[in-house]
């Protein structure tokens, strides 16, 4: 299969728990805060797809040029960052920049808060399709394929010590880390406990089902809710972080999909409601014994989901 043809590759997915652990069978890399990507390197251009298949190059198009830097066309799996000056991802600033469709001011912004691609993976190489290896040999590929500079990097791992890298990401106030089995393939779009996420912060995704307004007609809250065998459900409210842009988005979703439905009764305050059809990422620390999110942040809306 040549995945340059179509280029419409889903990522391979992971479980989730709890406790970080040691194995020798795995190696372990650090969970980046940023947006899921396949990047398609060919010998004169660059496509970057998130998991919708979005095209996103315009949106970032200082990356335009990273097709330099693979000494054969190749297609990767890795993640879009912005950094901090620490060397740290900022998903806020990498956020700002997703939700941008103005060229002035896309051209502005990547020259202030670049996107780097941060390749874990590597499915193609040349017409050679290579998910059927193991994952150490893919890494060797990789490795010997691209050149690094500062726009595209590699994933580093360590063998066997989990807990130890985990313990470092908690000190740093990182995301946490992913373990994933030496010998296994690569599963497009499917999701694998060969591959396994443990983070010290919990990101989940909410329906948007409605908002309160300030004093200023500006979005206070966002009324937060999620979908299970009892129907939908409510989760809290959220209001750090909500960018002008984003605000801009769900009011007018707004104006067109208002509800006169109440979803919840028990909330109190002036809520204006609206189908439950956007989705947005929170941050947050635990839940607490009621069940509410202690600090939540508002991540950003989800354009994949």
């Amino acid at each position: 299969m040549d995945f340059f043809v179509d280029k419409n590759i889903s990522p391979m997915l992971l479980e989730e728990q709890k406790e970080p652990f040691d194995d020798e069978n795995y190696i372990f890399e650090l969970k980046l805060d940023g947006i899921r990507a396949i990047a398609y390197l060919e010998k004169d251009a660059v496509y970057i797809r998130n998991k919708r298949n979005k095209e996103l190059i315009d949106i970032y198009p200082e990356l335009k040029s990273i097709f330099k830097q693979a000494k054969k066309p190749c297609v990767l799996d890795g993640e879009l960052v912005v950094l901090n000056n620490d060397g740290s991802p900022n998903f806020f600033a990498l956020q700002k920049r997703s939700l941008m469709t103005d060229p002035l001011r896309i051209e502005l912004e990547a020259s202030k808060n670049k996107v780097h691609f941060v390749a874990y993976d590597i499915l193609q190489l040349g017409k050679d399709d290579l998910t059927d290896l193991s994952l150490l040999k893919r890494k060797e590929f990789l490795a010997k394929n691209i050149v690094e500079n500062d726009l595209l990097a590699i994933s580093r791992y360590i063998v066997g010590q989990g807990i130890k890298l985990f313990s470092l990401t908690k000190d740093r106030g990182l995301e946490g880390i992913v373990a994933k089995e030496k010998n296994s393939h690569y599963e497009i779009g499917k999701r694998s406990k060969n591959w396994i996420k443990v983070k010290n912060l919990i990101d989940e995704d909410f329906l948007i089902c409605g908002f309160t307004l300030d004093e200023d007609n500006n979005i206070k809250d966002l009324i937060l809710g999620q979908k299970n065998e009892e129907g939908l459900v409510y989760r809290g409210k959220v209001f750090l972080h909500i960018s002008k842009e984003e605000q801009k988005i769900i009011t007018a979703f707004a104006l067109k999909n208002q509800s006169k439905k109440a979803f919840f009764g028990d909330i109190s305050g002036d809520i204006i409601w609206i189908k439950p059809e956007l989705v947005c990422t929170v941050q947050y620390m635990m839940l607490t014994k009621d069940g509410a999110m202690r600090q939540p942040v508002f991540k950003g809306l989800r354009d994949d989901k």
